[in-house]
């Protein structure tokens, strides 16, 4: 009973973290990108470790057709990246996570999908 307690807290934990981390790092590249004109990186999704020292962070990037060089972008300033997220984070967690940046691609998949449909 104890166990089940304690694994339901670590999800709920975790979970609420990840919120955070999703919230957090859209505002920072909202910001990022508002210079860039045309282009918007949205957080679509942050899956934290259940030791939460590795955030995955899956992000859907808009115009498509510039998301891998964009996507490469964020990968190379990923250390800027968890440092701004650290300094908005610190009052909550003592560690920021290790950031890895995955594209969601789903949309496309999604997009996909419905014009293999309309054939």
């Amino acid at each position: 009973m104890r166990e089940n307690y304690r694994k339901n807290m670590e999800g709920k934990r975790q979970a609420k973290i990840a919120r955070m981390l999703q919230k957090e790092l859209s505002e920072i590249f909202r910001r990022q990108t508002a210079a860039m004109g045309g282009v918007l990186v949205s957080v679509s999704a942050v899956r934290v470790s259940p030791d939460l020292s590795i955030a995955k962070v899956y992000l859907s990037i808009f115009p498509p057709e510039k998301s891998q060089e964009i996507l490469a972008n964020i990968q190379r300033q990923s250390k800027t990246v968890r440092y701004d997220l650290a300094q908005a984070v610190k009052q909550v967690l003592r560690k920021c996570p290790d950031l890895q940046f995955y594209l969601d691609d789903s949309l496309d998949y999604i997009d996909n999908i419905d014009r293999l449909l309309e054939k």
